[in-house]
């Protein structure tokens, strides 16, 4: 289940390259049922909040009618950054599955933990590594690409 799951997160982050944008994709699921995609808008929108994770959160929130995000898990295309990992903690989001690691910005393991500090009130279970080989060609041959352009 968490292969489809990341894999619809991968389909939004192809979108994401085809505007420019780093390929980043999320989803979020609450039962089963997908209920926001996302995708990382930052140049279209020239917004540093616009990160895949922090637009479906947003989505989720509004589809539920609720702030609280504690029967959904997240599926990620790239660990979350620290505003990122801080909103999922805040949301109360238990469980992220992540593609890869993201050993300069990652703030789920990499760098910092924040989905495990004891003085939160929540902590997030993670999974990490789902379809890694998949998600981190596709970081790697966008920025490839950046740099040949």
């Amino acid at each position: 289940m968490n292969e489809d799951y990341l894999k619809a997160a991968i389909d939004e982050a192809q979108k994401a390259v085809k505007k420019g944008e780093v390929p980043i994709g999320a989803v979020i699921v609450r039962g089963e049922k997908i209920i926001a995609r996302a995708y990382n808008m930052r140049e279209c929108k020239q917004n540093a909040l616009y990160h895949a994770e922090m637009i479906a959160i947003s989505r989720a929130c509004k589809k539920i009618k609720s702030w609280r995000l504690d029967d959904c898990n997240m599926y990620v295309t790239l660990e979350p950054c620290q505003m990122c990992a801080g909103a999922i903690v805040q949301a109360r989001i238990p469980k992220v599955v992540v593609g890869c690691m993201n050993p300069k910005a990652g703030c789920a393991g990499s760098i910092i933990d924040l989905f495990q500090i004891d003085a939160f009130n929540h902590k997030v279970y993670l999974t990490k590594g789902v379809l890694e080989k998949e998600c981190s060609i596709l970081l790697k041959e966008f920025f490839k690409n950046l740099r040949q352009g």
